[in-house]
Protein backbone atom coordinates (compact mmCIF):
# COMPACT_ATOMS: atom_id res chain seq x y z
CA UNK A 1 0.00 0.00 0.00
CA UNK A 2 1.54 2.96 -0.92
CA UNK A 3 2.11 5.46 2.10
CA UNK A 4 1.15 9.16 2.28
CA UNK A 5 3.58 11.74 2.72
CA UNK A 6 1.50 14.14 4.75
CA UNK A 7 3.04 15.98 7.84
CA UNK A 8 3.03 14.83 10.97
CA UNK A 9 1.60 17.67 13.23
CA UNK A 10 4.03 19.50 15.45
CA UNK A 11 2.23 21.88 17.11
CA UNK A 12 -0.40 20.16 19.13
CA UNK A 13 -1.26 21.79 22.96
CA UNK A 14 0.77 19.50 24.23
CA UNK A 15 3.67 20.66 23.06
CA UNK A 16 2.71 24.23 23.31
CA UNK A 17 1.95 23.80 26.97
CA UNK A 18 5.13 21.89 27.37
CA UNK A 19 7.44 25.20 25.68
CA UNK A 20 5.31 27.38 28.06
CA UNK A 21 6.40 25.09 31.21
CA UNK A 22 10.11 25.09 30.47
CA UNK A 23 9.78 29.02 29.46
CA UNK A 24 8.81 29.74 32.90
CA UNK A 25 11.18 27.37 34.63
CA UNK A 26 14.41 28.54 33.11
CA UNK A 27 12.85 32.20 33.48
CA UNK A 28 12.27 32.06 37.07
CA UNK A 29 16.35 30.74 37.35
CA UNK A 30 17.89 33.32 35.01
CA UNK A 31 15.73 36.13 36.85
CA UNK A 32 17.97 35.43 40.05
CA UNK A 33 21.04 34.04 38.11
CA UNK A 34 22.46 37.10 36.44
CA UNK A 35 21.44 39.91 39.14
CA UNK A 36 22.42 37.78 42.04
CA UNK A 37 26.38 38.51 41.73
CA UNK A 38 25.95 42.28 41.85
CA UNK A 39 23.47 41.45 45.00
CA UNK A 40 25.45 39.46 46.73
CA UNK A 41 29.27 42.25 45.89
CA UNK A 42 26.96 45.38 46.77
CA UNK A 43 25.49 43.99 50.48
CA UNK A 44 28.37 41.28 51.29
CA UNK A 45 31.25 42.79 49.68
CA UNK A 46 32.45 39.86 48.34
CA UNK A 47 35.42 38.76 46.03
CA UNK A 48 34.80 37.58 42.53
CA UNK A 49 35.64 33.95 43.59
CA UNK A 50 33.26 33.77 46.28
CA UNK A 51 30.40 35.44 43.52
CA UNK A 52 31.40 32.65 41.17
CA UNK A 53 30.47 30.09 44.35
CA UNK A 54 27.02 31.08 43.85
CA UNK A 55 26.70 29.76 40.60
CA UNK A 56 28.91 26.78 40.70
CA UNK A 57 27.58 25.63 43.99
CA UNK A 58 23.53 25.96 42.29
CA UNK A 59 24.90 23.73 39.11
CA UNK A 60 26.63 20.62 41.08
CA UNK A 61 23.41 20.72 43.13
CA UNK A 62 21.29 20.34 39.92
CA UNK A 63 23.69 17.98 38.13
CA UNK A 64 23.32 15.48 41.62
CA UNK A 65 19.48 16.06 41.73
CA UNK A 66 19.33 14.96 38.36
CA UNK A 67 21.32 12.14 38.30
CA UNK A 68 18.48 10.50 40.39
CA UNK A 69 15.86 12.30 38.56
CA UNK A 70 17.09 10.31 35.13
CA UNK A 71 16.58 7.15 36.73
CA UNK A 72 13.41 8.47 38.42
CA UNK A 73 11.78 9.08 35.34
CA UNK A 74 12.84 5.88 33.29
CA UNK A 75 10.67 4.09 36.66
CA UNK A 76 7.42 6.32 34.99
CA UNK A 77 7.89 8.85 38.22
CA UNK A 78 7.55 12.26 36.06
CA UNK A 79 5.08 13.30 38.09
CA UNK A 80 6.28 13.35 41.80
CA UNK A 81 9.56 14.71 39.64
CA UNK A 82 7.82 17.73 38.81
CA UNK A 83 5.66 18.88 41.68
CA UNK A 84 8.54 17.63 44.44
CA UNK A 85 10.92 19.59 42.29
CA UNK A 86 9.01 23.25 41.44
CA UNK A 87 7.96 22.51 45.74
CA UNK A 88 11.54 23.04 46.59
CA UNK A 89 12.57 25.39 44.54
CA UNK A 90 9.61 27.57 45.57
CA UNK A 91 10.58 27.25 49.19
CA UNK A 92 14.34 27.66 48.71
CA UNK A 93 13.38 31.32 46.80
CA UNK A 94 11.30 32.01 49.64
CA UNK A 95 13.91 31.14 51.60
CA UNK A 96 16.27 34.32 50.45
CA UNK A 97 14.23 36.63 52.88
CA UNK A 98 15.80 35.22 55.82
CA UNK A 99 19.28 34.74 54.10
CA UNK A 100 21.37 37.41 56.17
CA UNK A 101 24.52 35.97 55.44
CA UNK A 102 26.86 34.47 52.41
CA UNK A 103 26.63 30.62 54.00
CA UNK A 104 23.04 31.17 54.50
CA UNK A 105 22.18 32.30 50.97
CA UNK A 106 24.89 29.24 49.62
CA UNK A 107 23.02 26.87 51.52
CA UNK A 108 19.73 28.14 49.57
CA UNK A 109 21.30 27.95 46.08
CA UNK A 110 21.85 24.58 46.79
CA UNK A 111 18.50 23.64 47.79
CA UNK A 112 17.21 25.35 44.85
CA UNK A 113 19.71 23.60 42.86
CA UNK A 114 17.99 20.18 44.07
CA UNK A 115 14.62 21.82 43.15
CA UNK A 116 15.53 22.59 39.68
CA UNK A 117 17.18 19.69 39.23
CA UNK A 118 14.44 17.32 39.63
CA UNK A 119 12.15 19.26 37.62
CA UNK A 120 14.22 20.59 34.90
CA UNK A 121 14.13 16.87 33.92
CA UNK A 122 11.00 16.20 32.65
CA UNK A 123 9.52 18.94 30.40
CA UNK A 124 12.33 18.15 27.60
CA UNK A 125 11.59 14.17 28.20
CA UNK A 126 7.78 14.26 27.74
CA UNK A 127 8.67 16.92 24.47
CA UNK A 128 10.94 14.42 23.05
CA UNK A 129 8.61 11.58 23.01
CA UNK A 130 5.73 13.99 21.44
CA UNK A 131 8.00 15.16 18.45
CA UNK A 132 7.57 13.42 15.15
CA UNK A 133 11.01 11.67 14.42
CA UNK A 134 11.42 13.12 11.29
CA UNK A 135 10.24 16.59 12.61
CA UNK A 136 13.35 15.83 15.52
CA UNK A 137 15.56 18.58 14.80
CA UNK A 138 12.65 21.45 14.07
CA UNK A 139 10.19 20.31 16.83
CA UNK A 140 13.03 20.08 19.61
CA UNK A 141 14.92 23.46 18.02
CA UNK A 142 11.63 24.95 18.63
CA UNK A 143 11.06 23.27 22.06
CA UNK A 144 14.70 24.52 22.88
CA UNK A 145 13.81 28.08 21.90
CA UNK A 146 11.84 28.37 25.03
CA UNK A 147 14.97 27.93 27.33
CA UNK A 148 16.91 29.69 25.10
CA UNK A 149 14.41 33.32 25.14
CA UNK A 150 14.16 32.31 29.03
CA UNK A 151 17.99 32.04 29.36
CA UNK A 152 17.74 35.51 27.32
CA UNK A 153 14.92 37.30 29.07
CA UNK A 154 15.55 36.38 32.73
CA UNK A 155 18.49 38.14 32.91
CA UNK A 156 16.87 41.36 31.95
CA UNK A 157 13.90 41.21 33.71
CA UNK A 158 15.82 40.21 36.94
CA UNK A 159 18.48 43.12 36.72
CA UNK A 160 15.65 45.72 36.02
CA UNK A 161 13.39 44.92 38.93
CA UNK A 162 16.94 44.36 41.78
CA UNK A 163 17.65 47.87 40.08
CA UNK A 164 14.35 49.21 40.34
CA UNK A 165 12.66 47.46 42.82
CA UNK A 166 15.17 46.12 45.23
CA UNK A 167 16.01 42.39 45.90
CA UNK A 168 12.67 41.46 48.28
CA UNK A 169 10.63 41.95 44.99
CA UNK A 170 13.20 40.15 42.40
CA UNK A 171 12.85 37.30 44.70
CA UNK A 172 8.73 37.08 44.90
CA UNK A 173 8.46 37.45 41.42
CA UNK A 174 10.69 34.58 40.63
CA UNK A 175 8.57 32.58 43.47
CA UNK A 176 5.59 33.90 41.27
CA UNK A 177 6.92 32.62 37.97
CA UNK A 178 7.27 29.03 40.15
CA UNK A 179 4.06 28.94 41.21
CA UNK A 180 2.16 29.71 37.55
CA UNK A 181 3.87 26.52 36.45
CA UNK A 182 1.31 24.05 38.78
CA UNK A 183 -1.64 24.88 37.05
CA UNK A 184 0.33 24.94 33.46
CA UNK A 185 1.58 21.60 34.20
CA UNK A 186 -1.59 19.77 35.77
CA UNK A 187 -3.16 19.20 32.91
CA UNK A 188 -0.01 17.24 31.37
CA UNK A 189 0.54 15.24 34.52
CA UNK A 190 -3.33 14.41 34.48
CA UNK A 191 -3.33 13.14 30.75
CA UNK A 192 -4.33 10.19 30.04
CA UNK A 193 -4.63 7.45 26.96
CA UNK A 194 -7.76 7.51 25.36
CA UNK A 195 -8.75 4.36 24.83
CA UNK A 196 -11.40 3.55 21.50
CA UNK A 197 -9.33 6.09 19.24
CA UNK A 198 -6.08 5.12 19.83
CA UNK A 199 -6.02 0.82 19.86
CA UNK A 200 -5.37 0.78 15.98
CA UNK A 201 -2.68 3.32 16.42
CA UNK A 202 -0.96 1.35 19.73
CA UNK A 203 -1.13 -1.85 17.84
CA UNK A 204 0.63 -0.24 15.16
CA UNK A 205 3.41 0.83 17.54
CA UNK A 206 4.09 -2.09 19.28
CA UNK A 207 4.78 -4.31 16.31
CA UNK A 208 7.17 -1.55 15.31
CA UNK A 209 8.57 -1.99 19.08
CA UNK A 210 8.86 -5.83 18.52
CA UNK A 211 10.97 -5.30 15.09
CA UNK A 212 12.39 -2.61 16.60
CA UNK A 213 13.95 -4.94 19.26
CA UNK A 214 15.63 -7.27 17.37
CA UNK A 215 17.61 -4.35 15.08
CA UNK A 216 18.39 -3.35 19.11
CA UNK A 217 19.74 -6.57 19.56
CA UNK A 218 22.11 -7.04 16.47
CA UNK A 219 23.56 -3.69 17.38
CA UNK A 220 24.15 -4.08 21.38
CA UNK A 221 24.36 -7.80 21.35
CA UNK A 222 21.57 -7.59 23.94
CA UNK A 223 19.22 -10.59 23.95
CA UNK A 224 15.24 -9.60 22.89
CA UNK A 225 13.37 -9.31 25.79
CA UNK A 226 16.15 -9.24 27.77
CA UNK A 227 15.34 -7.25 30.99
CA UNK A 228 18.93 -6.36 31.97
CA UNK A 229 20.44 -2.74 32.33
CA UNK A 230 20.82 -1.04 29.40
CA UNK A 231 24.42 -0.15 29.20
CA UNK A 232 25.66 3.77 29.20
CA UNK A 233 25.16 4.82 25.19
CA UNK A 234 28.89 5.64 24.65
CA UNK A 235 27.50 7.86 21.72
CA UNK A 236 26.45 10.59 24.57
CA UNK A 237 30.00 11.78 25.36
CA UNK A 238 31.09 13.37 22.19
CA UNK A 239 27.77 15.98 22.21
CA UNK A 240 28.03 16.39 26.31
CA UNK A 241 31.56 17.42 26.14
CA UNK A 242 31.09 19.89 23.34
CA UNK A 243 27.58 20.99 25.17
CA UNK A 244 29.78 21.49 28.38
CA UNK A 245 32.63 23.86 26.47
CA UNK A 246 30.00 25.91 25.00
CA UNK A 247 28.59 26.16 28.35
CA UNK A 248 31.49 27.46 30.12
CA UNK A 249 31.37 30.58 27.82
CA UNK A 250 27.63 31.23 28.93
CA UNK A 251 28.16 30.92 32.69
CA UNK A 252 30.88 33.57 31.92
CA UNK A 253 27.85 35.86 30.72
CA UNK A 254 25.26 35.20 33.02
CA UNK A 255 27.66 35.07 35.98
CA UNK A 256 29.87 38.48 35.40
CA UNK A 257 27.92 40.61 32.75
CA UNK A 258 26.91 42.82 34.94
CA UNK A 259 30.46 42.84 36.75
CA UNK A 260 31.12 43.70 33.46
CA UNK A 261 29.11 46.78 32.59
CA UNK A 262 30.31 48.09 35.64
CA UNK A 263 34.31 48.05 34.88
CA UNK A 264 33.76 48.93 31.01
CA UNK A 265 31.08 52.06 32.08
CA UNK A 266 28.15 50.56 30.26
CA UNK A 267 24.91 52.14 31.08
CA UNK A 268 22.62 48.85 30.52
CA UNK A 269 25.15 45.84 30.48
CA UNK A 270 21.74 43.34 30.96
CA UNK A 271 20.48 44.52 27.43
CA UNK A 272 23.34 42.46 25.85
CA UNK A 273 20.48 39.07 26.68
CA UNK A 274 17.55 41.38 24.70
CA UNK A 275 19.81 40.97 21.61
CA UNK A 276 20.74 37.66 22.29
CA UNK A 277 17.06 36.67 22.25
CA UNK A 278 16.40 38.49 19.21
CA UNK A 279 19.33 36.69 17.47
CA UNK A 280 18.02 33.28 18.86
CA UNK A 281 14.30 33.47 17.64
CA UNK A 282 15.82 34.94 14.25
CA UNK A 283 17.77 31.55 13.50
CA UNK A 284 16.08 28.94 15.96
CA UNK A 285 13.84 27.73 12.97
CA UNK A 286 15.92 27.82 10.48
CA UNK A 287 18.52 25.94 12.35
CA UNK A 288 15.92 23.20 12.94
CA UNK A 289 15.28 22.44 9.44
CA UNK A 290 19.02 22.71 8.50
CA UNK A 291 20.08 20.02 10.82
CA UNK A 292 16.90 17.66 9.72
CA UNK A 293 18.47 17.67 6.33
CA UNK A 294 21.97 18.24 6.96
CA UNK A 295 23.18 17.21 10.12
CA UNK A 296 24.81 18.80 13.24
CA UNK A 297 28.21 19.77 11.14
CA UNK A 298 26.36 22.10 9.07
CA UNK A 299 25.34 24.42 12.57
CA UNK A 300 28.32 23.39 15.01
CA UNK A 301 31.01 24.72 12.86
CA UNK A 302 29.92 28.12 12.01
CA UNK A 303 27.76 28.38 15.15
CA UNK A 304 31.64 27.76 16.93
CA UNK A 305 33.06 30.71 14.56
CA UNK A 306 30.15 32.94 15.93
CA UNK A 307 30.11 32.82 19.76
CA UNK A 308 33.79 33.07 19.54
CA UNK A 309 33.31 36.66 17.19
CA UNK A 310 30.92 37.57 19.65
CA UNK A 311 32.81 37.10 22.97
CA UNK A 312 35.93 39.23 21.44
CA UNK A 313 33.32 41.70 20.43
CA UNK A 314 32.28 41.82 23.92
CA UNK A 315 35.28 42.23 25.16
CA UNK A 316 36.34 45.41 23.34
CA UNK A 317 32.66 46.98 23.96
CA UNK A 318 32.67 50.75 25.59
CA UNK A 319 29.62 51.54 23.99
CA UNK A 320 26.36 49.93 23.76
CA UNK A 321 25.66 49.59 19.93
CA UNK A 322 29.20 48.10 20.37
CA UNK A 323 27.44 45.19 22.91
CA UNK A 324 23.93 44.39 21.16
CA UNK A 325 26.61 43.82 17.91
CA UNK A 326 28.40 41.44 20.07
CA UNK A 327 25.30 39.99 21.48
CA UNK A 328 23.68 39.77 18.30
CA UNK A 329 26.70 37.54 16.85
CA UNK A 330 26.80 35.53 20.29
CA UNK A 331 23.40 34.74 20.03
CA UNK A 332 23.53 33.16 16.26
CA UNK A 333 26.18 30.45 17.06
CA UNK A 334 24.23 29.95 20.54
CA UNK A 335 20.58 29.69 19.02
CA UNK A 336 22.14 27.24 16.20
CA UNK A 337 24.07 25.29 18.33
CA UNK A 338 21.83 24.32 21.74
CA UNK A 339 19.42 23.00 19.96
CA UNK A 340 21.37 21.27 17.86
CA UNK A 341 23.60 19.22 19.99
CA UNK A 342 20.31 18.49 22.84
CA UNK A 343 18.38 16.74 19.28
CA UNK A 344 21.64 15.25 18.78
CA UNK A 345 21.77 13.50 22.25
CA UNK A 346 18.57 12.55 21.76
CA UNK A 347 18.58 10.88 18.64
CA UNK A 348 21.15 8.39 19.53
CA UNK A 349 19.41 6.54 22.18
CA UNK A 350 16.53 4.39 22.91
CA UNK A 351 13.01 6.16 23.48
CA UNK A 352 13.29 5.21 27.29
CA UNK A 353 16.60 7.00 27.75
CA UNK A 354 15.47 9.83 26.43
CA UNK A 355 15.05 10.51 30.45
CA UNK A 356 18.56 10.54 30.79
CA UNK A 357 19.89 12.23 27.39
CA UNK A 358 18.06 14.95 28.28
CA UNK A 359 19.08 14.68 31.87
CA UNK A 360 22.97 14.60 30.38
CA UNK A 361 22.44 17.64 28.27
CA UNK A 362 21.20 19.65 31.16
CA UNK A 363 23.92 18.71 33.40
CA UNK A 364 26.60 19.17 30.70
CA UNK A 365 24.94 23.08 30.22
CA UNK A 366 24.94 23.58 34.00
CA UNK A 367 28.53 22.27 34.91
CA UNK A 368 29.77 24.34 32.12
CA UNK A 369 28.00 27.35 33.68
CA UNK A 370 29.08 26.30 36.96
CA UNK A 371 32.85 25.91 35.69
CA UNK A 372 32.72 28.71 33.93
CA UNK A 373 31.97 30.63 36.71
CA UNK A 374 34.84 29.30 38.38
CA UNK A 375 37.34 29.47 35.77
CA UNK A 376 36.90 32.91 34.48
CA UNK A 377 35.57 34.19 37.79
CA UNK A 378 39.64 33.28 38.93
CA UNK A 379 40.39 34.62 35.53
CA UNK A 380 38.32 37.83 36.02
CA UNK A 381 39.68 38.32 39.54
CA UNK A 382 43.58 38.06 38.69
CA UNK A 383 43.52 40.29 35.46
CA UNK A 384 39.91 42.21 34.34
CA UNK A 385 36.17 41.21 33.16
CA UNK A 386 38.18 42.86 30.17
CA UNK A 387 40.81 39.64 29.29
CA UNK A 388 38.62 37.29 30.72
CA UNK A 389 36.05 37.28 28.13
CA UNK A 390 39.00 36.90 25.44
CA UNK A 391 40.47 33.56 27.16
CA UNK A 392 36.95 32.16 27.13
CA UNK A 393 37.11 32.24 23.37
CA UNK A 394 40.13 29.37 23.86
CA UNK A 395 36.94 26.99 24.98
CA UNK A 396 35.62 27.68 21.57
CA UNK A 397 38.88 26.61 19.59
CA UNK A 398 38.75 23.74 21.74
CA UNK A 399 35.31 22.69 20.62
CA UNK A 400 36.53 23.35 17.24
CA UNK A 401 39.24 21.30 17.75
CA UNK A 402 37.51 18.32 19.41
CA UNK A 403 34.91 18.49 17.03
CA UNK A 404 36.75 18.15 14.03
CA UNK A 405 39.52 15.97 15.14
CA UNK A 406 36.52 13.23 15.96
CA UNK A 407 35.00 13.65 12.84
CA UNK A 408 38.09 13.16 10.79
CA UNK A 409 38.69 10.01 13.16
CA UNK A 410 35.15 8.34 12.41
CA UNK A 411 35.87 9.20 8.65
CA UNK A 412 31.89 11.26 8.92
CA UNK A 413 30.17 13.99 10.68
CA UNK A 414 26.73 12.24 10.12
CA UNK A 415 25.31 10.73 13.70
CA UNK A 416 23.88 7.21 13.64
CA UNK A 417 20.58 7.20 15.37
CA UNK A 418 19.32 4.75 17.59
CA UNK A 419 17.48 1.68 15.46
CA UNK A 420 14.32 2.03 18.00
CA UNK A 421 14.56 5.61 16.59
CA UNK A 422 11.93 5.47 13.93
CA UNK A 423 9.50 3.20 15.48
CA UNK A 424 8.89 5.55 18.86
CA UNK A 425 6.46 7.79 16.72
CA UNK A 426 3.19 6.12 14.36
CA UNK A 427 2.83 7.83 11.33
CA UNK A 428 0.53 10.06 9.56
CA UNK A 429 -1.61 7.24 8.30
CA UNK A 430 -1.53 5.04 11.04
CA UNK A 431 -2.39 8.46 13.82
CA UNK A 432 -5.15 10.78 12.13
CA UNK A 433 -7.89 9.84 14.51
CA UNK A 434 -5.45 10.14 17.29
CA UNK A 435 -3.74 13.85 16.01
CA UNK A 436 -7.63 15.74 16.44
CA UNK A 437 -7.27 15.17 19.80
CA UNK A 438 -3.36 15.18 20.89
CA UNK A 439 -4.10 10.57 22.48
CA UNK A 440 -1.09 9.19 22.73
CA UNK A 441 1.10 12.83 23.46
CA UNK A 442 1.91 12.53 26.78
CA UNK A 443 2.30 8.77 28.45
CA UNK A 444 1.02 8.72 32.05
CA UNK A 445 2.52 8.84 34.87
CA UNK A 446 2.73 5.36 36.78
CA UNK A 447 1.50 7.53 39.94
CA UNK A 448 -1.33 8.29 38.13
Amino acid sequence: MKEQSAPVRLWTTDFILLMLCNFLLFLQLHMIVSPLPSYVQDRFHANAFQVSLFTCLFALSAIVARLFSAKALEKGFRNAMIYIGLSVALLATLGYYFAAGIAVLLLLRMVFGVGFGLSSTAFPTMASDIVPVKRMGEGMGYFGLSTSLAMSMGPIIGVTLLQGAGFVTLMLSTAGVIAVIYPLSYSLTRKKIAKKKTTQAISMQSSHQEQATRDVASVSGAKPGSKEKAPFNRKLILPSVLNGLLSITYGGLVGFIVLYGKEAHLANPALFFLFNALAVLLVRPFAGRIYDSKGPKALLIPGAICIALGLVTLSWATTMPILFVAAFIYGIGYGSMQSSIQTWMIQVVAPAQRGMANGMFLNTLDFGIATGALLLGAIASLTSYTEMYRYSVLFMALFLLIYLIQGKRSGSFQIETHPLLSHTHITATDSAASHDTNDVQVAPDKRN
